[in-house]
Parts: C-alpha cells; sequence; structure tokens
C-alpha cells in the first residue's frame, strides 16, 4: 500500500516545507548503553514535531485544494495547519479539550477553524469523521492514511543519509504512521536493521494489538505522551505495516517518561514532550537487550510540551 517509491515521491512534495532536522551522537548515553548513540532532533522540525510531514505530504499528493478536516492531540492538527496555510487550503482541527495549552496557543496562530470537542483523542476523531461526513472535507487522518504514512517515512531517508550504518532504530508509537512509514524505508535499505517501537504504559493500543493479532479495545489513560494516546481505527493500514516492520514494541510508565524529559533537559538541554522522551525512557531504563557495540538512532518526535508540565517534570 506504501512503497519506498512514494516516500521517496513525498520527500520531493514537502521540500520546503518540512525541514531536514539534524542528528546529534549523545555522548553521555553511548556510555551509558555501551553503544553509539544518536538523538535524531525532530523536536527541532517547524512546527516542534515531525507530524507536519505526513500532513503536507498528505494535503499537496492528490493536488486538490478542497477544504481538509483532522483531528489530533495537538501536533497532526499544527502540521495540517501549517501546510493548509502555505498551500491556501482552508483547514477545520479538531482538538479535545485536554489537548496541551502549548498546542492549542499555537494552533490560534493559523486562519484555520479550531474545534475543541469531548475529553479524549477518540472522541475528536469521532466528531472529526462526522464534519468530513456533512460537510464533504477531506479527512486527514494522523495516521490511517498512505500519504501521511509515506510522509513520516521521509525521517528513515534522512536517518540513513546521515548515519547509513545504522543498525538499531528507536521510535514512538501511537497509530503506528511514524514507525511504519520509517519502517519500511528502513527495511528496504537494511533488512536486518532492528526496529523497535516504544508506547506509553497508560496508553498503549498498538502493542494491546500486537499481542491480540488484531485491533483492539484497550485502556487509554492520562499520560505525559499525549501525542501517542488514544485508540487505532479498525482498518487502519498501520496495524498490518507495524506487524511486518517492528521487531520489538514495549512499553514505558509516566516516570520512566518524565525521568526521560528530565535526562534531555539536563544532559543535552533539550526541550522533548512526553511523545519525544518514550523512545529515550526505554535506553535509559535498559528495556533493550542488544544494542552494546551497535549503531543506535532514537527518535526525537517533539517538542510542544506546556511549559508548567515542563517545569514540574524536571
Amino acid at each position: 500500500m506504501v512503497t519506498p517509491a512514494d516516500i521517496l515521491a513525498a520527500r520531493r512534495r514537502i521540500a520546503g516545507i518540512a525541514h531536514c532536522t539534524p542528528l546529534e551522537h549523545s555522548r553521555p548515553l553511548s556510555a551509558y548503553a555501551g553503544a553509539e548513540v544518536y538523538l535524531k532532533l525532530e523536536c527541532a522540525q517547524v512546527t516542534g514535531s515531525f507530524k507536519v510531514r505526513g500532513a503536507a505530504n498528505a494535503l499537496l499528493a492528490d493536488g486538490m485544494r478542497r477544504p481538509v478536516v483532522a483531528c489530533s492531540a495537538g501536533n497532526h492538527a499544527l502540521g495540517v495547519a501549517h501546510a493548509a496555510a502555505l498551500a491556501g487550503i482552508e483547514a477545520t482541527l479538531v482538538v479535545p479539550a485536554t489537548a496541551s495549552p502549548a498546542k492549542l496557543a499555537a494552533l490560534a496562530r493559523y486562519p484555520a477553524r479550531m474545534i475543541q470537542v469531548g475529553r479524549s483523542y477518540d472522541e475528536a476523531e469521532a466528531e472529526a469523521l462526522r464534519l468530513a461526513r456533512e460537510e464533504e472535507l477531506r479527512f486527514i487522518s494522523p495516521y490511517n492514511h498512505p500519504d501521511v504514512v509515506a510522509g513520516q517515512g521521509t525521517l528513515g531517508i534522512e536517518v540513513f543519509e546521515q548515519l547509513p550504518g545504522a543498525e538499531v532504530l528507536l521510535v514512538g508509537v501511537g497509530g503506528g504512521g511514524l514507525i511504519g512509514g520509517i519502517g519500511l524505508w528502513a527495511r528496504a535499505i537494511n533488512p536486518n536493521i532492528r526496529i523497535v517501537g516504544v508506547q506509553a504504559e497508560n496508553s498503549a493500543a498498538m502493542l494491546a494489538a500486537l499481542q491480540a493479532g488484531k485491533i483492539v479495545a484497550a485502556p487509554d489513560l492520562p499520560t505525559l505522551a499525549d501525542g501517542l494516546a488514544g485508540g487505532i481505527e479498525p482498518g487502519s493500514i498501520t496495524f498490518p505495516i507495524v506487524q511486518r516492520v517492528v521487531d520489538m514494541l514495549i512499553a514505558v510508565s509516566e516516570a520512566q517518561i518524565a525521568a526521560a524529559m528530565r535526562w534531555a533537559f539536563h544532559e543535552h538541554h533539550l526541550v522533548i514532550e512526553g511523545s519525544a522522551a518514550v523512545a529515550l525512557a526505554a535506553v535509559l531504563n535498559g528495556l533493550v537487550a542488544g544494542l552494546a557495540g551497535r549503531k543506535v538512532v532514537v527518535l526525537l518526535c517533539g517538542r510542544n510540551v506546556a511549559s508548567e508540565t515542563l517545569l514540574g517534570v524536571v
């Protein structure tokens, strides 16, 4: 459904909207893990998150200018808002009432209609789908959309350009669009690469689906990794992709996520949100065996955390 050729096309399409972000060697993390560990700083991306990659590709892929609607905990909405503003496309953004104040404040700066509904991603998604039907809007899912998956896969291209010998990738997982896109590219370049997904224990729908062999209902509790929270849409294209490309999926606790956010701040002076901290937490807590002597890339996928949350964590 999504091929390496689609990912290459996405890269050309979103050039000038999404930026190529740095890959930084982490000496303290390398010493801790006994490996050569690099941090992919997607937290330096425009809009503060990787989500702009998939959003921009989905908006531009078919050449249409029909108005769109998207649902999001914040980062996907920001990506859609940014790309839509540049392309001159009308956008409606549906976000939960519990969305991060930092993300809501950023969204308010764009010329888009913003609607706050419910207290979870799932409730916001239901409202966005209703609006898509009633107002005949294009629905841009944050993960269940081939062009979104292809756009997120452009991160994989960058990683291998910056570190051709990468052997292990650690990626935060929500609906699976990011790890699916990166994984499709990584497998095409190096079939032996190890791909590890990480979720928050409080909202681990993909882990529950992999364990059951199908998409199932899973607990969705409040988490610092709000960008990864929520269920998986029935029939999502990401589930079979994740089954195929991911070697291991693990979950981390809220305490481990907070500790990883603190570590990034103190050791690298980086501000990262909880969704970015999950992959880092897996390394810091020794949850991934076999890293010693390997070239490891930890994806820090975003920085959009409220100041009050960050200060409380630090």
